[in-house]
């Protein structure tokens, strides 16, 4: 069985995230979807928010499961679930150049192959903190994130 884990804060998960959480699970028997916490960031949703808006929003995916990584490395995650693959979204070099390293890091630590996905085009400009951002503003995301955001959005519009 190919396990792969796919990582990211998801804060928030929008359709950039589910489009290439979608081609993972048609590539993978198993997809993982790791929500992590990197204490350094400051984040519009709780963790435990994150979990619901993944889970509510994943349920049409069929071999995909959504659960907090914890504290510890991807690469100790990945073994603890038995997984052997690390799915990463590319939407730029950008993205490339800031996740070779990690790539290779945990390849070195664990034996855990990292695969790129790159994004389709037509998302291939969003990202959380814009998204975030655009929102906080007043701006219109409703085409760039799926409805469990939105309605967390509007219960709580910070």
């Amino acid at each position: 069985m190919r396990r792969a884990v796919c990582p990211g804060s998801f804060d928030p998960i929008h359709n950039g995230h589910l489009e290439v959480i979608a081609r993972a699970a048609s590539l993978f028997d198993e997809v993982i979807v790791a929500i992590s916490t990197n204490y350094a960031k400051k984040y519009r949703f709780e963790l435990e928010d994150r979990l619901e808006i993944a889970s509510e929003t994943l349920t049409y995916l069929r071999g995909v499961s959504v659960r907090p990584m914890g504290d510890g490395l991807l690469a100790e995650f990945c073994r603890e679930q038995g997984a052997n693959l690390i799915v990463k979204g590319l939407r730029s070099s950008a993205d490339f150049e800031y996740e070779i390293p990690m790539a290779a890091m945990n390849r070195q630590l664990a034996g855990i192959e990292t695969v790129f996905i790159p994004a389709e085009a037509s998302y291939s400009h969003l990202s959380s903190t814009l998204l975030k951002e655009v929102a906080a503003l007043g701006g219109d995301i409703s085409s760039f994130v799926p409805k469990a955001v939105l309605k967390r959005l509007s219960e709580d519009p910070r």
